[in-house]
C-alpha cells in the first residue's frame, strides 16, 4: 500500500479539519439548482440560520431552522435549514454560529456538470487492456496496458489454448471482468442515453483520439460491449462465458502488474441473457453511426436467444476452482430483460409474447430494491416507456400502477429520513442502489409527472454528496471530504496520495458502519454498477 505514516497523518488531519461540518451541517456539497428545493440538515442544538454570499460576505438569507427530529437508526436528533427561497445563482455558505458554517457551495444549473464528467470519464480509467491516464485536481492517475494475454480456455474444455478477451472494464476494485454485472451496467448507461441522449451526444470526455465517429458516451460505452463479443463460446453455440478472470483475487497491484493467467469460465444463462439484453441496446443506439456494427450486435442477441429458448434450464455459474466473485443470479429476471429488449430492437411478436408471459406471471411486476441480481426492472421499465404498438393495455397499466406505487414508496421513505436517503435498507453495494432509485423516480414522472419525483431524485444525489449521517461525499475527489482509501487496486497499488477520482463506494452495510478505509471490500469498494447508476443520476440533471 501506498499509505505510509506521514500520509496517514496528513489525511487525519484533513479529517479534523473538516469535523466540525461534517458533524453540524450535512449539504449537497455540489451545490444546489436555482429552481429547486434547498435543504440542510444540521445538529439540533441550531435554532437558526443564515445564508452568506462567499464573494461579499452579505447575509443573503435568514431563517429559524425545523423543530428538532429524530431517528433511531442513526441515533440522531437534528434540525433542517431550509433556504429553497434563495434562487439567485452565486457562491454561498450556511452559516449556524458564529464559530459553525459550511465550505461554500454553489447555486447554478450547472452544478452537477463537473461531477457528470469525472464519474462518467471515470469508465475510461477502468479500461483493461489499454494504457490509461488522467488528472484530477492536480493528482495523475495512470497505468500500463494490462492483461494483454486474456484469456485461456481451459476451464471450458480447450486445454493449453488462447482465445481474444482483452478490453472491457475492469468489474470493481479488483481486475477481473464479469458479463452479469457488466449486464446491469451497461444497460443503465444505454438507458441514459436513450433519455437523455440531447444532452449527452455533445458531452467530450476527453477519450483518447480513434476513427470512430460515435459520440463520447457512446465510444466509451463500445470499449465494453466489443469485449462483451469477445465472451461468446468458440463453438458457436451462442453460450457466454460468465466471466473472465484469473482464479484467485490478485493483490493490491497496478493492472499491468497483474501476470497471473486469466481464463474464460463455463457459461451461465443469466450472463448469457443479460448478453442478450445489452446486445440488443446496442444493436439500437449503435445503428444511427455504424451500421454494420449494430447488425453484429444483432445478430450476436439472436442467437444467444434462440440458444436459450432451446435451453430453458436456470444453469448457475460453476465456480470449479475459482474464488473470484461470483455473482450468482437466478435467471428468470435476466431472461425477461433480454426479451423485452430484442422486442423493443425488432418489434418481433415473438419477443414481445415471451415479455409478456413472463411479465404476466410476475406478482411483482416492480420492484423498490434492486441490482445486478435482479434486473427486472429494466424489462418493466422498457415496456412502459417503449413506444412500439400491440401492447397488452391491462397487463400495460397494471406495470405503470406498480411503477407509481413504488415510486410513491420511494418518495415516502426519502420524506421520512433525516438525510432524505430514499433508500430504507442497507447492504453491500446500497449506495448504488440510491442513485439506481431514481431510474424508478424517472419512469414514474413520465408516467405521471410529479415535483416529488424530481425532488426526491435531487435528494438522492444530495445524499451521496454529502447530506448523509457522515457528512461526507461517498465518491472519490468530489464533494465534501470525500473517500481517501477505496477498496481499489489501482488507488491501492500506486504512489500517488488521492485515489482515482469519481468513483462511488458501497457504503454503510448498515446505519453508520461505513470505513473509509481499504481493507473494508463490504463498505468502501467501487465498482462499474453502481458507478452506472450515478452517471445515469446525474445525467438526468447537466445543463
Amino acid at each position: 500500500m501506498r499509505k505510509c505514516i506521514n500520509l496517514l497523518l496528513i489525511t487525519i488531519m484533513c479529517l479534523f479539519a473538516h469535523s466540525s461540518f461534517a458533524v453540524s451541517i450535512h449539504f449537497n456539497s455540489l451545490g444546489y439548482l436555482p429552481n429547486q428545493p434547498k435543504v440542510a440538515t444540521v445538529s439540533s442544538e441550531f435554532e437558526s440560520f443564515q445564508l452568506v454570499d462567499a464573494k461579499s460576505g452579505k447575509v443573503v438569507f435568514e431563517n429559524k431552522t425545523s423543530e428538532p427530529v429524530s431517528q433511531s437508526d442513526i441515533n440522531v436528533t437534528v434540525r433542517f435549514a431550509d433556504f429553497s427561497a434563495v434562487t439567485t445563482v452565486g457562491t454561498y455558505f450556511i452559516k449556524v454560529s458564529d464559530s459553525v458554517k459550511s465550505p461554500a457551495f454553489p447555486i447554478s444549473n450547472n452544478v452537477y456538470n463537473s461531477a457528470f464528467y469525472t464519474s462518467m470519464r471515470a469508465f475510461y480509467l477502468w479500461r483493461c487492456g489499454t494504457a490509461v491516464d488522467g488528472t484530477h485536481n492536480g493528482a495523475h492517475f495512470s497505468h500500463e496496458a494490462c492483461h494483454l494475454e486474456d484469456g485461456w480456455l481451459d476451464s471450458i474444455g480447450y486445454p493449453n489454448k488462447q482465445k481474444d478477451g482483452v478490453g472491457g472494464w475492469h468489474d470493481a476494485g479488483d481486475h477481473g471482468k464479469y458479463v452479469v454485472n457488466a449486464g446491469i451496467t451497461v444497460g443503465m448507461m444505454f438507458v441514459a442515453w436513450e433519455q437523455f441522449n440531447n444532452k449527452l451526444k455533445d458531452y467530450n470526455f476527453d477519450l483518447p483520439k480513434s476513427k470512430s465517429k460515435l459520440p463520447d458516451f457512446l465510444e466509451e460505452i463500445k470499449w465494453e460491449t466489443d469485449w462483451l463479443l469477445k465472451m461468446t463460446y468458440p463453438d458457436g453455440s451462442g453460450r457466454v462465458s460468465h466471466k473472465l478472470t484469473r482464479t484467485n483475487f490478485e493483490g493490491f497491484v497496478l493492472p499491468e502488474l497483474d501476470t497471473e493467467k486469466r481464463y474464460f469460465t463455463v457459461w451461465s444463462s443469466a450472463a448469457t441473457a443479460d448478453f442478450v439484453a445489452v446486445m440488443a441496446q446496442a444493436a439500437r443506439y449503435f445503428k444511427p453511426y455504424d451500421k454494420a456494427y449494430a447488425q453484429k450486435c444483432l445478430d450476436a442477441a439472436v442467437l444467444s436467444y434462440n440458444f436459450l429458448k432451446i435451453n430453458p434450464e436456470d444453469h448457475k455459474f460453476e465456480h470449479r476452482g475459482f474464488s473470484t466473485g461470483g455473482y450468482q443470479s437466478a435467471d428468470d429476471d435476466d431472461r425477461i430483460w433480454a426479451a423485452a429488449e430484442l422486442w423493443e430492437t425488432t418489434g418481433n411478436a415473438e419477443y414481445l409474447a415471451d415479455l409478456e408471459t413472463r411479465l404476466t406471471n410476475y406478482n411483482k411486476k416492480v420492484d423498490e430494491v434492486w441490482d445486478w441480481g435482479g434486473v427486472k426492472n429494466m424489462a418493466a421499465f422498457c415496456y412502459i416507456q417503449s413506444k412500439r404498438s400491440g401492447k397488452n393495455e391491462k397487463l400495460l397499466s397494471e406495470v405503470k400502477k406498480q411503477a407509481i406505487e413504488i415510486a410513491n414508496t420511494i418518495v415516502s421513505k426519502a420524506k421520512a429520513d433525516v438525510f432524505a436517503r430514499p433508500l430504507g435498507e442497507y447492504y453491500w453495494g446500497s449506495n448504488g442502489t440510491v442513485v439506481r432509485q431514481v431510474y424508478n423516480l424517472q419512469v414514474a414522472n413520465s408516467i405521471q409527472p410529479d415535483k416529488k419525483y424530481v425532488e426526491t431524485s435531487l435528494d438522492a444525489i444530495a445524499h451521496i454528496f454529502g447530506r448523509n449521517v457522515y457528512g461526507r461525499s461517498q465518491v472519490t475527489g468530489i464533494g465534501i471530504n470525500p473517500p481517501m482509501n477505496p477498496h481499489d487496486r489501482r488507488s491501492g497499488g500506486d504512489t500517488v496520495v488521492e485515489p482515482w477520482a469519481g468513483y462511488l463506494v458501497g457504503g454503510g452495510t448498515k446505519a453508520t458502519d461505513w470505513q473509509d478505509d481499504w481493507k473494508s471490500y463490504s463498505t468502501n469498494e467501487v465498482a462499474i454498477n453502481w458507478q452506472a447508476a450515478l452517471v445515469y443520476a446525474l445525467a438526468w440533471f447537466i445543463e
